[in-house]
């Protein structure tokens, strides 16, 4: 089963996507099998991430700014403005999908961990999100 759905992601950050994900898994009734979430962008990207303490996503998203700084001399692909190249580098050094495993027609999640849309524009918009099922 394929779902496809728009996240708005208007700012620079992590997104949860999971209770979207979710709906998807319980939707195609599948009590065992993979998960994998895909998104359609190369400024965007996925990530798993610890959904219980919102430090610890404020503190991933300044550390990722910090590694890839906008304005760096070495650009040239700045024709989006300043933070276009480094959005690019992030999503290379992230995901751009993910698999998690179905267990008792849930995802297989931790406790802690949530599913993230991490938008690396200042101003991102709708974003395609690809779910796909694969299941019994």
């Amino acid at each position: 089963m394929i779902r496809e759905f728009t996240v708005s992601a208007p700012r620079q950050g992590l997104h949860e996507i999971t209770p979207r994900v979710e709906q998807a898994v319980a939707e195609s009734r599948a009590e065992s099998g993979l998960c994998t979430v895909y998104i359609r962008h190369t400024s965007a990207s996925l990530t798993i991430q610890e959904n219980a303490d919102p430090s610890a996503r404020r503190d991933l998203e300044r550390w990722l700014n910090r590694l890839v700084p906008e304005d760096d001399a070495i650009y040239t692909h700045t024709a989006e403005g300043p933070d276009d190249m480094p959005s690019h580098i992030k999503a290379i050094l992230t995901q751009c999908s993910i698999a998690i495993p179905i267990v008792h027609g849930r995802l297989a999640l931790g406790t802690w961990q949530g599913i993230y849309l991490w938008e690396h524009r200042h101003r991102g918009g709708p974003r395609s999100i690809v779910v796909h099922i694969l299941g019994d």
